[in-house]
């Protein structure tokens, strides 16, 4: 029988059927941790890399900052695809999150430890092996809570996403007051900021979540996970042969892969965050507020924020299409109308620059908290469109054997962005902030429509 039509504890199937598997909450804080844990250490980066020696940073210029910040924030991305093919072939999921969250605790423990170029490289390597082992496999056990015909799936990884953010919310906030207000001090006139106790409170958060994990996993999940894919995996209750892929998978496959491509240029625009709209806050923007001085790092809560407000509406809004006589949106007219939200941000943003410029030596007027405000509201519409439809489409229709490792793949599309958005980062401050931000939100519009246009193709291929 169908787990979907089970008797819940009043008798009622229909009950039963609207209910999420307690494993998907697990996952959920599983996740708000490790996010908690990255986006915590994410959110301090540029400042410590950016900040002179003496006010407790590591003294990089801006444009080798933003390089090393592209590369680090990339290369995350890029190692899912091998922990993928490791946890596909040899290793359960499970096993890979524990191997993950571990590894990624002891490199933010090399930061708190010691603050040198050589602790950051150790540190940075850690954080980057750790979530290729991670990342991949727990959102691919989301999807293993659920049939691939279940309705749910999509509002599941939209909850799965509020997980994510939730975590990503608190991080800075809670990172950013340690290091750039509780544990600040002033020495002979110079600010000293405590970014390793920012650095430490990741790795706190990152350890909290690996013990909620392994002490709950078996209560909640079983077996699931416990066996790689490809002797744990079975279609019809048969075991999965070596035979080669079908048409159709292939065709999934493909699928992916084009949507893969396209979403490169999303999360390029999207990763600005962390460098240059970071940079441009601390410069050009007003952060006054009664008297007091927002710190820089809080303002990358400000989109988990949104994400958590609107998270469960726009999962609403996906179940209420999918009943209704029309059905839901394809997948590639969400992440297309995705595309063209988060360019809508950057236009909004280059019109803040027309009243600031770009040269900081000579800064007449700062931009209204408002701008940079409507521009995260409206690149987080824009990640509600994508990115967890994204994470639901990969698990759904790609070929049992290669689900991690085509997670991967989805993965690494962002690890490309990053670079690619580090370098563009770096080249605002001989282009201005003017040209980059408008030139990124000119190309995600433009990306957004031709994929909208291809979206029938898409979704044959997608069947």
């Amino acid at each position: 029988m169908n787990t979907a039509t089970k008797l819940d504890s009043s008798g009622s199937p229909q009950a039963a059927r609207k209910k999420h598997p307690p494993g998907l909450y697990l996952l959920f804080f599983t996740e708000m941790w490790e996010r908690f844990s990255y986006y915590g250490m994410r959110g301090l980066l540029i400042l410590y890399l950016t900040k002179t020696f003496i006010s407790g940073g590591l003294g990089f210029s801006e444009a080798v900052a933003a390089s090393i910040y592209g590369f680090f924030t990339g290369a995350v991305y890029f190692t899912p695809l091998i922990g993928g093919w490791l946890t596909d072939r040899f290793i359960g999921k499970r096993l890979a999150i524990t191997i993950g969250g571990v590894t990624m605790a002891l490199g933010n423990l090399a930061l708190f430890v010691s603050q040198t170029k050589a602790a950051l490289f150790l540190g940075l390597g850690l954080l980057i092996i750790g979530n290729g082992f991670f990342k991949p496999n727990i959102s691919t056990l989301v999807g293993e809570l659920y049939d691939d015909k279940d309705e749910r799936r999509d509002a599941a990884f939209t909850i799965f996403y509020m997980g994510i953010n939730l975590g990503a919310f608190f991080a800075p906030l809670v990172c950013g007051f340690l290091a750039e207000d509780f544990f600040k001090t002033t020495v002979n006139g110079v600010e000293v900021f405590g970014f390793k106790y920012g650095f430490l409170a990741a790795a706190i958060g990152m350890i909290i979540g690996q013990i909620i994990f392994n002490m709950l996993g078996n209560r909640y999940l079983g077996d699931l996970g416990k066996k790689p894919n490809v002797k744990a995996a079975t279609v019809d209750k048969k075991q999965v042969s070596n035979a080669p892929l079908t048409k159709q998978e292939k065709n999934r496959t493909w699928a992916i892969i084009i949507i893969t491509c396209f979403v490169v240029f999303f999360w390029a625009g999207f990763e600005q965050a962390g460098t240059s709209l970071s940079l441009y806050t601390e410069k050009f923007v007003d952060r006054e507020v009664f008297g007091w001085t927002i710190p820089v790092s809080w303002f990358q809560s400000v989109n988990p924020l949104f994400i958590i407000l609107l998270a469960p509406l726009v999962s609403m809004l996906w179940i209420k299409l999918a009943r209704s006589k029309r059905g839901d949106l394809p997948v590639p007219i969400k992440m297309g109308l995705g595309m063209i939200l988060l360019g809508t941000g950057f236009i909004i943003l280059a019109i803040a620059v027309l009243q600031t410029g770009s040269d900081e030596t000579n800064i007449v007027v700062k931009a209204n908290l408002l701008f940079i405000v409507m521009t995260y509201l409206f690149h987080t519409l824009g990640e509600l469109f994508l990115s967890p439809i994204g994470l639901s489409m990969v698990s759904r229709i790609a070929p049992v054997k290669l689900a991690s490792l085509l997670m991967g793949v989805w993965l690494a599309s962002t690890g490309i962005a990053n670079i690619v958005a580090g370098q563009v980062a770096a080249l605002t401050a001989t282009l201005g902030y003017l040209e980059i931000f408008s030139v990124i939100g000119g190309l995600a519009i433009f990306f957004g429509l031709v994929l909208m246009l291809v979206s029938k193709k898409l979704t044959r291929m997608m069947a």
